[in-house]
């Protein structure tokens, strides 16, 4: 028992230090997952999943997989698909089942599988993983139209290959007589049409428990947790893995219904996701053993080319004829096809069942399914970001700003900011308010910032940061707290001025970071830029370093931010650092000049309410405070 809690610990620990070492060296997090779990399996032996957690071992895959799936359905939104439906739907439809074929002769005929094997191994590689695809499409920036139709294939596809694998097992069990033919035909389809209605009429289900408050908050994300596991089982207690089809098709309904509480349930799946993936991907690569390595010889190798430089390009290019595609998004599609887990756990379960049945090499299956995995994960992972970047489909990858509020002075920011080449967005909902912004080539978006819409026409990813710079306080911390799970809770700013007993009441969860180091309104920002106060965009150098720039500022000069010469961008309210040579700093301020003529004015004015000095016993002081009694007689 202790032993299995700390196998169980141990592969917590290093899928949660993966992910967070992939996030700090700008790597693909399954890569370093990979090589976690070979380390942990093959390598040093201290896991071995089929022997460890005994019969439980494939269900509970099975469930993770059926979550992760699930998950992925969230993400999908019809409006994302308007673009590339056509594209997506003949990749599903044309290239999928172009792919099976190919790789069936490939596996058979280069990597000299048997013909059942080869045929339920080509089925599963139809599949490309959303738990491979999504974190990938996280670090590379891609435009949305071909980030779009990557994540809409990875998801939809992983139950239809799946499925793929289904029918070819019961095929291959009605060709050796194990089966009856009749009996499959009927079959299948009540376990297709079961899976789809199912998982239509469960997420139906709960969005009607949900809108009417049958079910309380606090336990919205366990019911929904505990249906998908149910209605998965169910499923699949019908049609061997028809349950995947159903959890996607439960996920893509509720992910296009009005639920007021579905981002944060959104929020705690993709948390369990996480852990879910990190976890998965060690113990499937922690079975593989070494015999199974030692298994892929050169024939391996080149189905493994043969998938990758062959059949995938031209089950691509063909099925995306005349779709709506450039041809810089088509190469990309026929390229990057990575897989992940379910391709894994799906050939590991019909590996078994072949071998079961008499199939010699069906345990070769396994092997040519992991090398297919590590392989595409290699090179799809680390050739993605270059590739979109030659293609010209990269979004650009400085970080950006987005500001909420069209005044007057947020223009004058976003001016600036787009003059230092930092990206930036405007967003208000009167569209008078944008007129300035239009008229400078500002990018901008006109329209509810907290609408669902906007949701989808803004991506939170161009942004690496949020200013909400409205005239409503309340309305700023509204779109902070909003916003603030997307793009991380220490990159939502907004100005205002919250005396601290009220901040005291708030909860810590509400509203953002003053954009400032000491909190000032609306109504103070727009006096000062009606009062001649500029933004201004100052380089420091060797010779001018931080030391001279705060000596010769304007006094009150309120310095907001400073973008590093990698193009980072540091905001002077969330640190205790300094600039550094050849960083820009950007100030509100008042010109030198007119500071110069203020304080000047400020001093007359100040000496012409001072009272006179002391004067000698025969001299008068002066008819008026500044002026002279010349002209007068004296008294």
């Amino acid at each position: 028992m202790d032993d299995i809690v700390l196998k169980l610990a141990v592969i917590g620990a290093a899928g949660i230090g993966a992910q967070w070492l992939a996030w700090k060296l700008h790597l693909p997090a399954i890569v370093l997952l990979l090589v976690a779990g070979f380390v942990a399996g093959p390598a040093t032996g201290f896991l071995d999943p089929a022997t460890d957690f005994g019969t439980a071992y494939r269900p509970m895959v099975s469930i993770a997989v059926a979550i992760i799936l699930f998950e992925g359905g969230l993400t999908l939104n019809y409006s994302e698909i308007r673009e590339t439906s056509t594209a997506v739907r003949r990749i599903i439809m044309y290239a999928g089942p172009l792919t099976w074929g190919m790789a069936a002769l490939a596996a058979h005929h280069i990597g000299g599988l048997s013909w059942p094997t080869a045929i339920v191994l080509g089925a599963i590689l139809v599949v490309t993983g959303p738990t491979v695809i999504i974190p990938l499409l996280r670090q590379a920036q891609l435009e949305a139209r071909p980030a779009s139709l990557l994540r809409w294939e990875a998801i939809v596809n992983d139950p239809i290959g799946a499925l793929f694998a289904v029918l070819s097992f019961e095929v291959i069990m009605v060709y050796i007589g194990l089966h009856q033919a009749d009996n499959l035909a009927m079959l299948i389809l009540f376990g297709f049409t079961l899976a789809i209605v199912g998982g239509w009429a469960a997420a139906r289900l709960i969005v009607w428990s949900f809108v009417n408050g049958h079910v309380p908050e606090y336990l919205k994300a366990p019911v929904l947790l505990a249906t998908v596991v149910a209605i998965y089982a169910a499923t699949n207690m019908v049609l061997e893995e028809a349950g995947l089809l159903t959890v996607t098709v439960m996920g893509l309904v509720l992910a296009n219904s009005r639920i007021a509480s579905l981002t944060d349930m959104r929020r705690f799946k993709e948390t369990i996701t996480t852990l879910l993936v990190s976890g998965v991907f060690i113990i499937l690569t922690a079975s593989l053993s070494l015999d199974d390595i030692r298994s892929l010889d050169l024939s391996a190798a080149l189905f493994v080319a043969a998938l990758l430089l062959v059949i995938r390009p031209v089950a691509v290019m063909l099925a995306t004829i005349r779709s709506g595609l450039t041809l810089q998004e088509r190469i990309l599609t026929s390229w990057i096809a990575p897989r992940g887990v379910v391709a894994v756990a799906v050939s590991g379960l019909f590996g078994t069942l072949l071998a079961d049945v008499g199939v010699a090499d069906a345990g070769r299956m396994v092997a040519f399914t992991f090398a297919v995995v590590v392989t595409t994960i290699l090179l799809h992972g680390f050739t993605l970001a270059p590739l979109a970047k030659f293609l010209k489909l990269r979004k650009d990858a400085k970080p950006g700003i987005l500001i909420v509020g069209g005044s007057r002075w947020s223009t004058a920011l976003a001016r600036k900011l787009k003059e230092a080449e930092v990206p930036v967005m405007l967003a208000d909902q009167n569209w008078n308010h944008l007129t300035e912004a239009r008229l400078a080539s500002i990018p901008v978006y006109f329209g509810e910032v907290l609408s669902e819409a906007a949701h989808h026409a803004i991506d939170p990813r161009s942004f690496t940061s949020l200013i909400a710079a409205g005239d409503n306080d309340a309305y700023n911390a509204l779109v902070c707290t909003d916003f603030g799970p997307e793009l991380g809770r220490s990159h939502v700013f907004q100005i205002g001025r919250i005396d601290e007993k009220a901040r005291k009441a708030l909860n810590f969860t509400l509203g953002g970071r003053s954009l400032t180091r000491e909190p000032v309104s609306f109504h103070d920002l727009r006096e000062k830029l009606l009062d001649g106060w500029t933004f201004q965009l100052t380089r420091l150098t060797d010779e001018y370093g931080w030391a001279a720039y705060e000596t010769s500022r304007p006094d009150g000069a309120l310095i907001l931010l400073w973008i590093k010469p990698s193009g980072a961008i540091v905001f002077a309210a969330t640190t205790s650092n300094t600039p550094a040579a050849n960083d820009r700093i950007l100030s509100f301020a008042i010109p030198k000049d007119e500071a110069r003529a203020e304080a000047a004015s400020k001093t007359a004015r100040k000496a012409e309410t001072t009272p006179a000095a002391k004067t000698a016993p025969d001299q008068k002081p002066l008819a008026a405070a500044g002026g002279t009694d010349q002209g007068k007689t004296p008294q």
